[in-house]
């Protein structure tokens, strides 16, 4: 909790096993008031170490990247938090980090608050070719289609609850961009912060980056046209 502000986070997990308990180690309790992992199918010990380290567990079987996010803001309502984080299970995110992106909603009543790795410090060989391409595409078409100027379309965001439910977020693949487009629609509040990244250990959603650059192209091209 921050100045009052109650604060949750999502975490979507597939087989992170090895990385899920750095993850929820690096979140500062003192400051975040629930934690909820959406299993997506694993086939490992991640639901155990959920449970383990004292998270809120839910299943999602419908694989993607939205649904688990969908889930856990469904069972968010019951909880009606202020603030919600997203971080990714892979250790790829900072998750001591999320100070970075609550305090500006907080203190300085931002709706949507989105963690840049483009501005902040990137592990060498972290932001890969697909990842690359994916953010140019979707932040130049933003700008162009919608007007307003993104440097990144990364899953570390926090964003205020009432805002969160009030974008009707539908999109699997395209989540983030769904979400970043909406908002500029909506008039909301957004800033950029930098943020670190490094190269997660657990294994990529998306592999090979011919096959990469092809299924992050087509997703955005939905989520971005999709929403004009």
């Amino acid at each position: 909790m921050l100045n009052g502000k109650r604060i949750a986070v999502i975490i979507p997990a597939l087989n992170e096993e090895k990385t899920l308990p750095r993850v929820l180690d690096d979140i500062r309790r003192d400051l975040v008031d629930d934690v909820v992992i959406v299993d997506n199918g694993s086939s490992d010990r991640t639901p155990f170490i959920a449970r383990e380290k004292g998270a809120t567990l839910l299943f999602e079987a419908r694989k993607g990247y939205g649904y688990p996010c969908l889930k856990g803001i469904e069972y968010l309502k019951t909880k009606k938090p202020d603030i919600v984080v997203f971080v990714d299970g892979n250790y790829s995110d900072h998750p001591d980090e999320i100070i970075r992106l609550v305090e500006p909603v907080v203190r300085e009543d931002y709706d949507l608050v989105l963690g840049s790795r483009i501005m902040g410090r990137v592990e060498k060989g972290a932001l890969r070719v697909p990842v690359r391409f994916g953010n140019l595409l979707a932040t130049v078409l933003i700008r162009l289609l919608y007007g307003f100027r993104y440097t990144d379309i990364g899953p570390f965001r926090a964003i205020k609850f009432d805002r969160l439910l009030d974008l009707e977020m539908k999109d699997n693949y395209g989540w983030t961009v769904e979400m970043q487009v909406k908002a500029v629609k909506k008039g909301y509040r957004i800033k950029e912060v930098p943020v670190s990244y490094r190269m997660g250990t657990g294994k990529s959603k998306i592999t090979g980056n011919i096959k990469g650059i092809a299924v992050v192209g087509y997703r955005i091209l939905y989520a971005v046209f999709g929403n004009l």
